[in-house]
This record gives C-alpha cells, sequence and structure tokens, in this order.
C-alpha cells in the first residue's frame, strides 16, 4: 500500500460574484479530482484549532499530526529549519520578506504596503537584492549593531535570526495589510526599534537598487522593503515515522513545508525550478512524489499557487491553479499508480481558505478527500466545499487526517 498526501495550499474560498456566485473549486475544471471523489470520501475537517493565527505554519503542522496549541511558537522557527538553519537555544528567528511598498513623498512609515513578495519576484534577482543589500556598509553595520544574521533564499522569502532577543514582539504577515498604510502595523514591543530600523534602512537601500529600476521598467512592483513578521524560538516535532509507522519525503517549493518535514525526521527532496508560484515544475514534483514511493511508502505533495492568487484577488487564477493542479499533478500521479497495480490512498485537501475576497487566510474547515483505490464509496460528490459540507462526519481536529490517511 502506498500513501499519498496532496495539499493545495489556499484552494479553499467563499463564492465569488466574478465567478458567477461560484467558489474557485466549483468553478475549476477538475475531472481527475473529481473522478477521485465520486468514488472516495469528501468532508470538512477544522484544521486550524481555535486560540492558534489561521496560516499554513498552523494548519499544515495540525495536517502532519502535530498540534499547534502544544508546538507551534511562530512560523520562521519552521521555516528556518527548511532553509537549513539550526536555531539554537535563546536564539530568536524572523520570517522576512521581500515586500513591495509605495515610494512615495515623505517616511517609509507613511508608505502603503502594495505586495507581500515584492511582485512575485524570486531567483537569482531575490538573491542579488539580499545580497547586495546585506553586504552595503551601512546597512551590514546595523546588522552587525543588532546581533541578526539572514539566510537568502531564492525567492521573497527569508530568514533573519537573532543571536539573542526576544520574541515578545508583535508583528503583522504583510499578506493581511495588502493596500493599507504600513504605519499602524509595524513591529510594537521589545526590540520595536531595531527591527523598524531595518527595515526603513532596506528601503533607502532597495528602491535604488539597479534591479528595482529595471523591473520599474518593466512594469512590475519593486522588491524594495524588508518586512518582519512570524518570529519564534526553536521548535521540536516528535517523529513522524514513530508516531505512524511509516517514512517518507516531503516535495514543497516553500521552506515552511520543507522545515516541518525537516523537524519531524521526513525527507526533503528539493525541485529544480519549483516556485512555489503558479508557473512552477509540475512534471518535476510529480516525478520527486513517484521517486519517494518506489523508495519508502509515503510521500507529500505541495503546491504553493492557489494560495498566491488567493492572497492577489485574483479569482480567475486561482481557478487556473485549481485546474493546473487536476492536470499537471494529479492526472500523470494517478495514471502512474494505477499502472503499478498497487494499493494507494489519496488525502487531498486545503490547509486553510485564502479568499480572494479578504486576501488573507482564513480558519474556516475546509474539504478534505480521502480516496482508496480499493473501494468505491458510492457517494458521487464531487471535490467542492459545499459538498464536503453534505457529510454528516466533520473532523474537528486536523491531527485526525493522517490516522486516517493510514488507516490506523
Amino acid at each position: 500500500m502506498k500513501y499519498v498526501l496532496v495539499i493545495g495550499d489556499g484552494m479553499a474560498d467563499f463564492p465569488v460574484a466574478q465567478l458567477g456566485g461560484r467558489t474557485p473549486l466549483e468553478a475549476a475544471r477538475k475531472p481527475v479530482i473529481d473522478a477521485l471523489a465520486r468514488r472516495g470520501r469528501v468532508r470538512l475537517v477544522k484544521t486550524v484549532p481555535d486560540g492558534v493565527p489561521a496560516g499554513s505554519d498552523t494548519a499544515i503542522l495540525s495536517i502532519f499530526g502535530y498540534d499547534p496549541r502544544k508546538v507551534y511558537t511562530g512560523r520562521s522557527p519552521l521555516e528556518a529549519a527548511g532553509s537549513g538553519v539550526r536555531m539554537k537555544k535563546g536564539n530568536v528567528s524572523f520570517r522576512c520578506n521581500l515586500a513591495a511598498v509605495t515610494e512615495g513623498d515623505g517616511a517609509y512609515e507613511e508608505q502603503t504596503m502594495l505586495s507581500h513578495s515584492g511582485g512575485a519576484i524570486d531567483g537569482q534577482d531575490a538573491m542579488t537584492l539580499m545580497n547586495d543589500l546585506i553586504a552595503t556598509p551601512s546597512f551590514a553595520a546595523l546588522l552587525a549593531q543588532s546581533g541578526m544574521t539572514f539566510t537568502v533564499n531564492p525567492s521573497y522569502r527569508h530568514i533573519a535570526v537573532l543571536e539573542t532577543g526576544s520574541d515578545r514582539v508583535e508583528t503583522t504577515p504583510p499578506h493581511d495589510i495588502l493596500t493599507r498604510p504600513i504605519a499602524g502595523y509595524l513591529p510594537t514591543g521589545e526590540g520595536q526599534d531595531m527591527l523598524r530600523g531595518i527595515m526603513r534602512a532596506s528601503w533607502e537601500v532597495l528602491k535604488a537598487h539597479p534591479i528595482n529600476a529595471a523591473r520599474r521598467a518593466a512594469g512590475k512592483m519593486p522588491a524594495n522593503s524588508l518586512w518582519f513578521w512570524g518570529q519564534g524560538s526553536a521548535v521540536e516535532l516528535d517523529s513522524f515515522a514513530g508516531k505512524y509507522g511509516h517514512d517518507g519525503d516531503a516535495i514543497t517549493a516553500v521552506p515552511l513545508v520543507a522545515g516541518i518535514a525537516e523537524l519531524a525526521g521526513l525527507e526533503h527532496t528539493p525541485v529544480p525550478g519549483a516556485t512555489g508560484e503558479i508557473d512552477t515544475n509540475y512534471q518535476g514534483k510529480v516525478e520527486a512524489a513517484l521517486a519517494a514511493l518506489d523508495r519508502g511508502d509515503f510521500a507529500a505533495l505541495h503546491v504553493e499557487a492557489p494560495d498566491e492568487c488567493g492572497h492577489a484577488g485574483d479569482a480567475k487564477e486561482k481557478v487556473r491553479a485549481i485546474e493546473l493542479l487536476d492536470t499537471e499533478v494529479f492526472r500523470p500521479l494517478v495514471a502512474a499508480l494505477d499502472a503499478r497495480k498497487e494499493d494507494y490512498r489519496i488525502l487531498f485537501l486545503s490547509d486553510h481558505y485564502t479568499p480572494v475576497s479578504t486576501r488573507t487566510h482564513d480558519g474556516t474547515p475546509v474539504p478534505c478527500l480521502l480516496y482508496d483505490s480499493r473501494e468505491d464509496s458510492g457517494r458521487g460528490l464531487p471535490y467542492t466545499e459545499a459538498a464536503a459540507a453534505q457529510d454528516g462526519e466533520r473532523l474537528e481536529e486536523g491531527t485526525q487526517l493522517m490516522p486516517l490517511l493510514f488507516g490506523l
């Protein structure tokens, strides 16, 4: 028996007027996914427990079987682990976005948040901007004075670590404040002056960088400001294999999921060309998942694109992202699994809602699909929010999902 977990990040949504009152899952053409749903079982699951923030960090911890109410210290330590950072006791890490803010008259604090992802900057441009910023003498001196170091990634997602510091500071995810003035959302609490000073200095340096000049000329947003959030201290997770008796691999483009896998003792296979955007290497990710199933019996495949489309408020692109999940992930994955003539189970779900109406995360229970190649449930329902709500049984804890997948 082989077991596959597929997470379509942020797929779930509320009805959208632009889509004729349908959700993106209802509007999307997804024949392979819906065929699995009709033979399997679709129901709701509460992946984000009450009392913790709604996000991929808390939701995916829960999906993998780790109660965020017990183990969650913040998003950044999970991403740090996925970026190869080994935090020590006393360290405090921050997720640090390359964001896009306005460049109007006035001080940094008077600007407005335009894009949490610096206009979807990635690859070498993102790394060059960060490395040039860190190497700027005045900025480097500020970091040295603060005891802060950076781990640079080929995307807008970076990690900052304070050798010693406090995580008793309030920060705001930049995707929560799109189009809003940043003044009311800057860090507050212990260390706020240091963090604000670094953010302000980054804006002064980055807005003059040649890469951002080229981006403006091309009609793109400039990635012109660091933005700190998701702070936390070091975290430990129990062994996934020890909990469930199954071992495997997580295939993802984002450090968060890679970090959870790393801390849980799972493998993580980087896939060249996997970007975390709608333009990603779907074929490479499917091939990596199938290779993981050759080595073991469990593979987790995470696709970020629907979430990014939700943050952008783009309903049509979110529909397209879901359709690409069907054609570029599920169609080849299911065909390959069927050709092996070996029994398998697939668990497919959105980790959380990312409504195009709000452009941020929401902890509403999400639809999940469990398919077993040996069975036909006869339920005949598609994979949508409404179909999941028709099932009389709702899972109240995301930590129930792995035992469900493995039949424990």
